[in-house]
C-alpha cells in the first residue's frame, strides 16, 4: 500500500535518537553562515543612532531566515529516518541552499538579494513538496503540504523584496518572515484541513536535544574562531593579549553557564515530557535567542581586541554587554523549561549587568568586557555553590505535562 511505502520514511521507535554524521556535515554550512552573520554585525561597529538600529535589524532578519532553515531541518530529521536515501538527499540539498545563503549573506540586503531569496524559497517551498510526494498516501503527507502552501503565500513578498527598491527590502522581507514564523506557530492552518500544531508532533526528543546542544556549541565555536582570527591578525601587545584572554574566558563561562544542569539535562527533559513536541517547540525559540546572543557577544570580542584601551567605537556596548544580557535572559527561559523555576544566579547576573552598563559607557572596552566576564564568573560560582553536595536533579518541566492524547493521524 502507498501508506506503507510512505511509512518507511518515518523515524522508527528503535532509532537511537542521536544525531547522525550527515547532520554534522550539514552543520558545516551553518558554520559558514554564522561567520557571515558575525561579519555583518562587526560591520556595524562604526555606526551609531538610527544607522546602528537599522543595520542591526537587517542582520537579525537574515539570521532569522537562516535559523528557520536550520530548525526546520532539525525537526525533519527528528520525525523522519535520516538514514533513508531520500531524507539524506533532502538534507544535502538543504545544505547546498544554506551555503548559497551563507555566501550571499554579507551583501544579501544589497546586490545579492535575489540569490539569497531564491535559495531560501527553494528550501521552504520545494523541500516540503518533495517530502509530501515521497510519503505518498501516508496521513503525514498533509503536514509538508501545509508548509509548502504557506511558504508559497510568503514567496511573493520575498521576491518583491529582492527585486524591488532597496529601501523597501527590510520591510517586505520582515513581513515575509513574520508570515513564515506565524505559520509555524499556528501549525500552518488551511481551510478544511485545519492545523497541525508542532507541539503535537511525534518526534525523537533525544535527537532534538542533541541538535539544540550542538548548534549552541557551533555558535560558541564561531566565537572562538573570532577570538583567534582577530588576535592573530593584529599587532601583538600586552593589552591585546589581555583582551584575548578575557574574551576566551567569557566564552568558557558561557559554555559553563549553559551546560550547568538545565542545558545538560535538556535531553532527559524531552524524554520525560508527555508531549516532547511542545517542549521542543518552546526550547527552539530559546535556543534561537541563545545562538543570537553568542554571535552578538563574539562581535564584542572583536571590538575589544582591536582597541582594548583606545577610543571605543560607537556601538561597542550593544555587543559587549548586550550579548551577555540576552544570553542570561535566554538561559533563564531554559531553566524554566527544564525545571519549572527561575534561576536566582542568572537574575542576579542580569541585574548586575543592567546596573553597571551606564557606568561602563564612560570606560574603555577592555574594562567593559572585564566587568562582563566578572559577572558571568559570579553566575557560574553561584551555580556551583548551589549544587555543591546535592544529588543530580531530575527534570520537572512544566511544559508538555499534559496527557499524551495525540489522536491526530498526522502527528
Amino acid at each position: 500500500m502507498a501508506a506503507d511505502r510512505g511509512a518507511e520514511l518515518l523515524r522508527p521507535l528503535t532509532s537511537s535518537g542521536r544525531a547522525t554524521f550527515l547532520e554534522l556535515f550539514f552543520d558545516l554550512a551553518f558554520v559558514v553562515a554564522l561567520t557571515r552573520v558575525s561579519q555583518r554585525f562587526a560591520g556595524l561597529g562604526d555606526d551609531a543612532g538610527w544607522a546602528l538600529v537599522t543595520g542591526f535589524g537587517r542582520t537579525v532578519l537574515l539570521f532569522l531566515a537562516l535559523w528557520l532553515i536550520w530548525s526546520h531541518t532539525a525537526w525533519i530529521t527528528s520525525r523522519y529516518e535520516p538514514e533513508q536515501p531520500l531524507i539524506q538527499a533532502v538534507v544535502v540539498g538543504t545544505m547546498f541552499a544554506g551555503l548559497i545563503m551563507a555566501v550571499t549573506l554579507p551583501r544579501a540586503m544589497e546586490e545579492r538579494a535575489l540569490p539569497f531569496a531564491v535559495a531560501y524559497l527553494m528550501v521552504m517551498v520545494v523541500r516540503p513538496l518533495v517530502v509530501a510526494a515521497a510519503l505518498r498516501g501516508h496521513p503525514r503527507r498533509l503536514v509538508p503540504f501545509r508548509l509548502a502552501v504557506w511558504a508559497s503565500a510568503s514567496a511573493p513578498l520575498w521576491l518583491a523584496g529582492a527585486l524591488g527598491p532597496d529601501r523597501l527590502r527590510l520591510w517586505l522581507w520582515g513581513a515575509a518572515l513574520a508570515v513564515d514564523y506565524l505559520a509555524w506557530t499556528l501549525g500552518w492552518p488551511l481551510p478544511w484541513l485545519g492545523a497541525s500544531k508542532v507541539g503535537r508532533w511525534r518526534i525523537a526528543g533525544t535527537h532534538l536535544a542533541d541538535r539544540y546542544q550542538q548548534v549552541f556549541l557551533i555558535a560558541l565555536g564561531e566565537s572562538i574562531l573570532v577570538i583567534g582570527v582577530v588576535f592573530s591578525g593584529t599587532d601583538y601587545s600586552v593589552e591585546r593579549a589581555c583582551a584575548f584572554t578575557v574574551a576566551f574566558a567569557t566564552s568558557a563561562l558561557l559554555w559553563r553557564i549553559y551546560f550547568h544542569r538545565a542545558g545538560l539535562l535538556l535531553t532527559d527533559a524531552l524524554d520525560r515530557a508527555s508531549m516532547p513536541g511542545r517542549l521542543g517547540a518552546v526550547s527552539e525559540r530559546t535556543h534561537l535567542l541563545i545562538v543570537l546572543s553568542v554571535l552578538v557577544t563574539a562581535v564584542g570580542y572583536e571590538l575589544v581586541i582591536d582597541h582594548p584601551f583606545g577610543q571605543p567605537r560607537p556601538g561597542w556596548l550593544l555587543f559587549v554587554a548586550g550579548g551577555p544580557m540576552l544570553f542570561l535572559v535566554a538561559r533563564l527561559r531554559l531553566e524554566h523549561e527544564v525545571f519549572g523555576r527561575l534561576s536566582r544566579s542568572r537574575i542576579i547576573g542580569l541585574a548586575a549587568l543592567l546596573l553597571s552598563t551606564p557606568a561602563l559607557a564612560r570606560w574603555t572596552p577592555m574594562v567593559g568586557l572585564s566587568v562582563v566576564a566578572g559577572v558571568l564568573a559570579l553566575v557560574a560560582f553561584l551555580d556551583a555553590l548551589r549544587s555543591r553536595g546535592r544529588p543530580p536533579e531530575i527534570p520537572a518541566s512544566p511544559i508538555g505535562r499534559e496527557a499524551s492524547d495525540v489522536s491526530d493521524s498526522e502527528a
